[in-house]
């Protein structure tokens, strides 16, 4: 059995913290581009890189699973002290990111019309995201490789190797897309090229960064890639049943948001814009629950793998007990701060005072939410992904057969209660599995 150090709140905060602040570098890059872009650029670019950006982000949400399967397998081998196994899980899911990306290349052309063909927009923003997407497609098998590498550096727990590789991802990307859109007037095709360059480099640091930290814990006779290891049929059917679960779980989580913003257009452009003002207030908030829920995963992981329960058990409950004061004092800032938030976001009157009105559902969800993602932390780390995706599935058909009678007799607010209701839902299907796999692990006192 591996012996890795002690579980504290302290290691767990020390760990938390990158992530939390890797996290929120993600949207400055879209903040700074639409800031070039608005600057420097037409209105017809502006909306290219909006719609290229939606594009991209549903294509990656969908593959994001090679992320986290990678972090629980990772953890798992780590727990176990199989240094090899931890080298092959990486090989694995490198080997899925180099074909799935390059699958999306040779398939650019029909992704492209069909998105375009999903999309409404004006010719002129058509053309100029054309223009953006057959450029920032060649990106993919780098920005998929990256998503393996994280998995990796947050199942080792490497999270500040993780921060400097996220820093240096943004900080490359902002100054090409600088140059290429404001100094050489590339236009949205120059936020492209620089996002893509960016993203390569970025993918060939991570594997010297990753390649170091392994090579360093080479201690064992097994050649540094174990292809016989990797190739295994056994495994090689474990991860992809895993990516498949997760690949399941997170589509269904996309319907769920995007079925919230669908059914706030109904009540009218008012609802729809506070809606939206308030979730950009919860994905601010997810930022500091993903990075407890991102140490879980590592933390559970590798107390599987040492298949020691005290251990497991510590792991969840002090780092739950970690993400449930945060989420408090998020709510907690909402309600006393979130209409100087929701005044930064908009100067519509009807806007604010609507948003406003939504506000203490807004801050009810984030307080309720920390459950959901301790969980779906958990499971990740676990690799219980079949255990995922039926709750993932049960839960959005309790949140669609919610929100009709609750929208019915309440507008608005009843959309808010049954999102609400969704999210605590996410916990609860989740919650019964977790007996079971406290009960496969052994007490400390018989190992």
């Amino acid at each position: 059995m591996h012996n890795a150090p002690p579980i504290s709140r302290r290691t767990i905060l020390s760990k938390a913290w990158p992530i939390i602040l890797a996290n929120a570098a993600v949207p400055t890059l879209g903040l700074v581009d639409t800031a070039v872009i608005g600057n420097v650029g037409t209105t017809a670019q502006l909306g290219a890189i909006a719609l290229g950006a939606i594009i991209f982000s549903f294509i990656y949400w969908s593959f994001g699973f090679l992320r986290m399967a990678t972090t629980g397998f990772t953890a798992q081998a780590l727990g176990a002290g199989d240094e090899p196994e931890v080298r092959a899980t990486l090989g694995r899911a490198l080997l899925i990111a180099l074909m799935v990306g390059s699958c999306l290349i040779l398939l650019q052309w029909p992704l492209g019309e069909l998105a375009f063909l999903l999309l409404d927009s004006s010719a002129d923003v058509e053309d100029a995201a054309r223009g953006y997407f057959f450029v920032r497609i060649w990106g993919a098998p780098a920005t998929l490789a990256t998503f393996a590498l994280t998995g990796c550096l947050i199942g080792l727990g490497q999270t500040r190797t993780l921060l400097a590789l996220q820093l240096f991802l943004n900080g490359l990307n902002i100054l090409l897309d600088i140059y290429f859109a404001g100094v050489l007037g590339l236009g949205a095709r120059g936020i492209a090229l620089g996002t893509v360059i960016a993203e390569w480099s970025s993918c060939f640091l991570g594997l010297a960064l990753v390649g170091g930290n392994l090579r360093r814990r080479h201690q064992d006779a097994a050649r540094f890639w174990p292809w016989r290891q990797i190739a295994d049929p056994h495994k090689i059917r474990r991860t992809l049943a895993a990516n498949s679960d997760i690949l399941i779980r997170t589509l269904s989580l996309v319907f769920g948001f995007a079925w919230f913003v669908n059914q706030s257009a109904r009540f009218g452009d008012v609802p729809l814009a506070a809606n939206h003002i308030l979730l950009q207030i919860v994905s601010f908030s997810a930022f500091f629950l993903d990075g407890y829920a991102f140490v879980a995963e590592a933390l559970v992981g590798r107390a599987l793998g040492a298949g020691v329960r005290e251990q497991l058990r510590r792991a969840v409950v002090l780092s739950s007990q970690l993400a449930g004061a945060t989420a408090l004092i998020l709510a907690v800032g909402i309600l006393l701060l979130g209409q100087h938030a929701i005044a930064l976001l908009t100067d519509l009157p009807d806007v604010r005072q609507a948003a406003t009105s939504y506000l203490p559902w807004c801050a009810l969800y984030v307080l309720l939410a920390v459950a959901a993602f301790q969980l779906d932390g958990v499971f990740i780390g676990a690799t219980r992904t079949r255990e995922m995706r039926n709750a993932s599935l049960l839960s959005i058909a309790l949140f669609l057969l919610g929100s009709w009678p609750l929208t019915a007799l309440f507008a608005n607010h009843g959309l808010w209660w049954a999102f609400i209701g969704y999210v605590v839902a996410r916990a609860l299907t989740l919650l019964p599995y977790y007996g079971r796999l406290e009960a496969s692990l052994r007490p400390q006192n018989t190992a």
